[in-house]
Formats: structure tokens, sequence, C-alpha cells
């Protein structure tokens, strides 16, 4: 069967009836409209035609689906066949190969009998030049589809143990696990009516209201043990003074997973739902549990369940299986990093708290600072250690310094160690509390930071660049917010130190070349491969770092800084949402990569042969780094505005 039927002549006044009332189209104006219709012309395609086959079919026009419709698909050298879209009336296919000038790069097949609308090449690239934002709808939704159909075979080709009592955290609403009609008690009511009102009810918790009737507090059985009994606290005291407030909601269209990380982050138990403003439900980490046999609540416990140090050895171990269910269930890159950093601290921070039972209290007030990709919430399955202390000033005394650097040498030391034994590789650079130099006074700290941002050679600033990421995770956050603070509002100031950020952002070109293929490494241990951090991520990294500190933000997660900076209009609205598109795809092939090796008893690493990549994976990611490099260019000129 040939692949165009019939031609038929169009009516430009049918033509122009339709684009108006077919995006993008109906945003042109009306001159540019009557002239696209007068070029048109309607074919038919009987259904099960082949219209285009990738990298054969030579496009030499834009096709609009008038009627009927057609499926969108890539075809692999073995034969197999990925489902990228369905597309109806309306939609068009083509645009792509006509914007490249490159021959049709998926296949695109008949599912019924179809009429389309055809607009030759010359005048739809002319129509795009004169109109860019026309141009950028195309290109946008074409990203988005590829980019949703990569996830999705991602998933599947990743998915080998799914857990078979799984509830799909990402496929499920808080309201399908929440309990109705929540229970509530005045603030004066005193703990023993409270306790009396749970017991009688069978219920965990109590919403509190106060006089106006307003929720302002939660009490659950823990608040009974922990602040009542252990504490022996009268139970004709009102409810108010052990009840818990403000009272943290969830929407009930949300999704199960973010009531998961709202309790890992914030160490809740109990989440308040609402829907139109109004509260209907309880969910407790109780039902996730019982929804959910893999979720990764179950490590947080048992973390938090830990008495003896030696206990925590095992269980970073245990975030594979937890962070496969999630990718398996389609969690983005962004959200398993997050949840990744949560046990991560967790595990810190009750380390530490056994370390200082041991110890001793310190003789001064200290904040556990980490760096990097931890400081930014962005850690994978083996991310080395970066980490620091900062400590307050001790009185002007001999014996008390002597004794708070005693102190925290001994603690830095001992707590490498542990990390280590949890399975935390040692930091390459050695930036680590067991080094003296990282574990220091605040006064000493805001030293180091004003010789980094004053530094005249580029290479003392960019060496020290991982630091200007630091969050505060254990002890006195005061004192790592403080320094936080200072650091926003300095490096805006510091002009030279910016201008070497921007410069940096630029030496570390996307591996794509001028004819698109993909740049590799020529020999070597990772010869054939492209290093997805280095080449895909660290550009991403280094612009959202430096464009932060320019604007004075505290944030140090790159979707956050990005996110942030869009929304405060210091970044292109268009280029800064193609960007987080483009740096979660990498960052999500990077996992999902990682994430083989370990199941196949390798250590993972962040090198990828093209080879081992499905057809649309290398599309995907093509783009992805088409869009970093056209970002490169927007630094560009951000620099020459310095």
């Amino acid at each position: 069967m040939s692949t165009q039927d019939k031609y038929f002549g169009a009516a430009k006044e049918v033509v122009l009836s339709f684009l108006q009332r077919t995006l993008p189209f109906n945003e042109l104006s009306l001159s540019e409209l009557e002239n696209l219709s007068q070029s048109a012309v309607i074919a038919f395609y009987p259904k099960g035609t082949v219209i285009m086959e990738q990298d054969k079919t030579e496009v030499s026009d834009l096709y609009v689906i008038q009627k009927g419709g057609v499926r969108v698909f890539l075809r692999s050298d073995d034969g197999s066949e990925t489902l990228v879209d369905y597309r109806g009336e309306g939609s068009s296919f083509g645009a792509l190969a006509l914007i490249r000038g490159s021959r049709a790069n998926l296949n695109v097949q008949t599912v019924e009998d179809t009429f389309c609308y055809l607009f030759p090449n010359h005048v739809f690239v002319e129509l795009i030049g004169r109109n860019p934002a026309f141009a950028t709808h195309y290109l946008k939704s074409l990203s988005q589809k590829l980019v949703e159909s990569a996830y999705s075979e991602l998933r599947y080709r990743g998915a080998a143990q799914r857990s078979e009592d799984s509830i799909y955290l990402f496929a499920s609403k808080i309201s399908d696990i929440a309990h109705g009609d929540p229970k509530s008690i005045d603030t004066d009511v005193s703990i023993h009516k409270a306790a009396e009102k749970m017991s009688e009810l069978g219920i965990g918790s109590l919403l509190v209201k106060n006089w106006a009737g307003e929720f302002v507090g939660i009490i659950t059985h823990k608040d009974l043990t922990s602040k009542v009994v252990a504490r022996r606290l009268g139970y004709d005291e009102p409810v108010e003074n052990i009840m818990s407030g403000p009272i943290r909601t969830i929407p009930g269209s949300a999704l199960c997973f973010d009531a998961v990380l709202e309790m890992m982050t914030q160490g809740l138990s109990h989440l308040v739902v609402e829907k139109a403003g109004k509260i209907c439900g309880i969910v407790t980490a109780h039902d996730i549990l019982v929804a959910q046999g893999s979720s990764p609540l179950f490590l947080l416990r048992e973390i938090d369940s830990q008495n003896e140090i030696n206990g925590l050895y095992s269980l970073s171990g245990k975030t594979v299986s937890v962070i496969r269910g999630l990718i398996e269930e389609g969690a983005k890159a962004d959200n398993v990093a997050r949840v990744i950093s949560v046990l991560n601290d967790r595990i810190i921070h009750r380390l530490l708290t056994l370390m200082i039972q041991d110890f001793g209290p310190p003789p001064v007030p200290f904040c556990w600072i980490v760096m990097g990709s931890e400081g930014r919430k962005e850690q994978t399955f083996r991310t080395d250690q970066d980490n620091a202390i900062i400590y307050e000033e001790p009185p002007d005394e001999w014996e008390m310094i002597k004794r708070t650097k005693l102190y925290f040498r001994r603690f830095g030391n001992q707590a490498i160690k542990h990390l280590t034994a949890c399975g935390y590789p040692l930091c390459k650079g050695d930036m680590m509390a067991s080094v003296s130099r990282w574990r220091k006074s605040y006064n000493v700290w805001v030293g180091y930071f004003e010789q980094w941002m004053a530094a005249t050679e580029p290479l003392e600033t960019l060496n020290a660049k991982i630091f200007f990421d630091f969050r505060p995770i254990f002890g006195s956050m005061e004192v790592g917010s403080k320094l936080r603070n200072y650091i926003g509002e300095r490096a805006q100031q510091s002009a030279a130190f910016l201008k070497h950020l921007a410069n940096d952002c630029l030496t570390i070109e996307p591996p794509l070349s001028f004819f698109r293929n993909f740049i590799v490494e020529r020999d070597g241990e990772h010869k054939n491969r492209v290093d997805l951090k280095l080449r895909g991520l660290t550009p991403v990294v280094d612009f959202a770092r430096m464009m932060s500190l320019r604007y004075g933000k505290t944030v140090t997660n790159t979707i956050d800084r990005l996110t942030t900076l869009m929304q405060d209009g210091q970044i292109d609205k268009e280029i800064c949402s193609d960007l987080l598109e483009a740096y979660n795809f990498v960052m999500h092939l990077r996992l999902v990569w990682q994430l083989r090796l370990i199941e196949k008893g390798s250590e993972p690493h962040n090198f990828i042969n093209p080879a081992d990549l499905s057809d649309l994976e290398k599309i995907t990611l093509k783009e992805a780094f088409s869009v970093i490099k056209r970002t490169q260019g927007y630094a560009a000129k951000i620099r020459a505005d310095m």
C-alpha cells in the first residue's frame, strides 16, 4: 500500500475555520492563518498506513490531523517497538524533522482511516521563524511527550524485583487510605478526659480546637506516653499543654508519596487531610506502612530504633531496595534523591546522637554540616562523605579552648570511622570532619568564605565551590543557618567571585557534537562511555549555584534554586522550565543506570555507553544535552553583563 493514497484540494475557508479552533494555530494573527490556509492540501490515509518511518522518510510537510488518529512509536534494532504517543484530531507530526532539517525521527501509523492537512516545509519553517512562541510550543510539546515516554521505558526496563504486596505510592491518593470523620476535643479539656475519649473510640489521635472552633493542634498516643507518663505530668492538666501545633495538613488529592516525604522530612506520624479548605480526615504513618510494605517509612523507623551504633552499619545498604521500589512506582529523580537524603540524614542524626551519649555533652554548641551533593540533597547510591563541624566560639581561656579542640578532634575522627562502616566512602579530597581544617569555630569559617570570595585566582574559589552548597543537619542549627545567611548576603557583593563562578559554568560542555552525535571517552577504563554526572549534571549544578549566589538565595538544592529564581523572575521562564526537565531526566537516567549496576553486583558509577540505551532514551538524552548547551549560551550573556 502506498504511503499517501489520495490528495485533495482544501477549501481555504474550511482550513481557516479548523486552524482558528486548534492550538497553537489559534494564537497566530488572522493574516498568518489566511496565508497558511492557502498553502494546505488534505491527504487521506486508510487504517494501517505507515506515513513515516524513522530514519528513512524525508519529511517535506507538517501533518495536522483533521480527522482520525495515528500511533507514534520507535522501533529498536531488534525489531521491538516502544509506543511514544497516540494522536488524534488537532494533533500534528513531522514538526521536529522540519525544524532540524532531518529525516523522520519516529514511526507514524494510522490506527483508523485518517485525513490530514499538509503544510509545506518552507511555509512552516518561515512561520516559526516569524513567531518564536509558536516554535516553542512545538519544541516543548514534543519534548514533553518524549520525556514522559522515556521515563516510562526507563521504569519498565529497570523494574526487576517489584514487591508482590506493594500498592503504588504514585498511583494512590491520600483520600484512598485516610480515616474520615476525625474526632476533636477542646483545648481546656483535661488530659485524663482526652485519654478516656481516645480509649472509648478506639482511636490513636484527637484534633484540638480553640474557643473559636479552629483546629490548633493534635494529641496522639505517643504524646500521652512521652509527654505525660514519662514526665509524670498531672492528668488534670489541659490538653493544650501537650498538643503538637499547628496541625500539618495535606490535600486529599495528594499522592501517598507526598505524605511519606512530608512525614519523613518533618518527623511526623500523623497528617490532617483537607479538601476545599475543610478538615476531612487523618492519615498516619501506620496507614501507609500497612498499605505499602516497602515504604521508606519502615527503614526510617528501623534507623530511629537503634540504640547501638553498630546497629546502623547495615541500614544504609537497605536504601537500594527502597529506591528500587520508588523508581518502579514512577518516582522522578528529584523525589528519589530527597528520600535518599532524608534516610542518610536520619542515619547521621542517630549516629551523632548516640556518640554524644558516649562522649558526653560538647563543651560548646556545634553544628554538623554536609556539602556537595549531600548538601544539595542530590545523593545517589554511593556518595562520598563531604562534611564538617562549625562550633561556637569558646570562652577566651586556654583550658577551655584546648578542651574544645580535643573534644571535636576525637568526635570528628570517630564519626568518620562510623560513617565509613555504614557504607559511606571517604572523600577523595579529604573534605571531612576528621581533618583539622574542617572542624573550626564560626569566626574561622567566616574567614574561610571571605578568603574564597576574595580570591583573585579562580582555582582557589573553584576548589572550594562545594562548600557553598553546605547544609546544616545536626546540632545547633542556628550556628549553621547564621553562616548560610551570611554567605547569601556577602556573595552578592563579590563581583570577582561571581565572575569566577560564571566562567566555570562554561568550562564543561555537554557531550554532544555539532551533528548531534554523542561525544564519548576516547580511552581509559570508561572508553566509549558518556559521564552523565560531569558532562550532564555538573553544568546545571554550576549554573544554578552561580545564579543562586548572585541573587542571595539560601536554598542549596539545584531544582529548588532554579525554581526559586524562576518564580522571582531572575531567570528566563522558558529556559528554566526546559532546563529543569532536562536536568531531571539526566538525573533519573543516572539513578536507573546505577541501580542496574548494583543489581548486577557491580559498583555504581556515572559512565553510560549510548549503545546500551534504547532509541527513545538516546533521543531524549540528546534533547536534554541540547537544552543544557543552550543554557550555557544564556549563561555567557549573563557573564558579559557582570
